[in-house]
């Protein structure tokens, strides 16, 4: 599929136990009128359930570049990070484009497209100097870093974007 009938928003889903409940996200941001695109690290594939993901969304989990004869994926138009783990972080940060999912997210800011991360690091990797300079490069790039998402993490990282479909048009 190339084209869609409204806005997609990619969630990009990294390797951390709270990506077994990112079903809830789908459910927010298509129930604000998002078109939703699960784009997964390779090692989140074993936290979800890409099955319902792909029932839940109608459309296939992204893991890997396409291959010259499948179809392209539709643009997104915005992106959330959740769960954002300390190696995507800092490989998003750096630019490091070694899986799909960091390659969608190192061209989102120089396209302007918003960006979201909803990071999921315990404190000891929290405290490390390189993710802190991390999440300033990110912020210095236009990123939004969600850091105290309080009791509901997938409804502050939508609504961190700032936008709805609607609104956009």
């Amino acid at each position: 599929m190339t084209e869609s009938s409204g806005e997609v928003l990619y969630v990009v889903v990294s390797a951390a136990e709270t990506a077994a409940e990112v079903g809830r996200l789908v459910t927010l941001a298509q129930d604000e009128g998002w078109i939703v695109q699960i784009v997964a690290t390779p090692s989140a594939l074993d936290f979800i359930d890409v099955a319902e993901l792909e029932r839940r969304t109608g459309r296939p989990v992204r893991t890997r570049y396409r291959k010259p004869h499948e179809p392209k994926p539709p643009r997104a138009d915005a992106m959330i990070v959740a769960p954002a783990t300390f190696n995507t972080i800092n490989k998003f940060a750096q630019g490091i484009t070694d899986t799909y999912a960091l390659g969608v997210l190192a061209e989102a800011p120089g396209l302007g497209i918003p960006v979201v991360v909803l990071p999921f690091v315990n404190d000891a990797l929290a405290a490390r100097t390189p993710y802190r300079r991390s999440l300033e490069d990110l912020r210095a790039d236009g990123v939004r870093v969600v850091l105290d998402p309080g009791d509901d993490p997938w409804g502050r990282a939508l609504a961190e974007l700032g936008v709805r479909p609607s609104k956009r048009r």
